[in-house]
């Protein structure tokens, strides 16, 4: 993979998440792929990622963006860092959080995701307990 084929693949894996569109975005990931989200819990599989992925994307945290900061790829390597401003409203209020993504890409498939954030984690439980 060169390296703009790389930058796009990333590019296009944050955009999938910005329509609302968990097809496309599972799409991506390779059959045997890994979801290590910022809390540490791990999904393995499309199956588990697709369920990892389900609350946010019918709506449970609310409307979620992610803005790309800073895009970083590697094709020697086959991976990709992204960081990104988060933002979601929910009952009219707005909040966000800075993270990123390091994206291990094998035979053109995401195959490890690894999500860092710069989050408080009772905010979200806070979301979740009101979903």
């Amino acid at each position: 993979m060169t390296h703009s084929e790389l930058e796009d693949l990333v590019t296009r894996f944050t955009d999938a998440f910005n329509r609302d569109d968990l097809d496309a975005v599972m799409a991506f990931f390779a059959e045997d792929a890994v979801y290590d989200e910022f809390d540490g819990k791990q999904s393995r599989g499309k199956a588990a990622i697709r369920a990892a992925f389900e609350p946010q994307f019918r709506g449970a945290y609310g409307r979620i963006r992610f803005a790309a900061e800073d895009l970083f790829v590697d094709p020697a390597s086959g991976k990709g860092l992204i960081r990104w401003l988060c933002t979601f409203e929910r009952d009219g209020r707005k909040r966000g959080w800075r993270g990123l993504d390091v994206l291990h890409v094998r035979d053109g498939r995401i195959a490890e995701k690894l999500t860092y954030a710069k989050a408080e984690r009772l905010r979200l439980d806070a979301l979740e307990a009101r979903s």
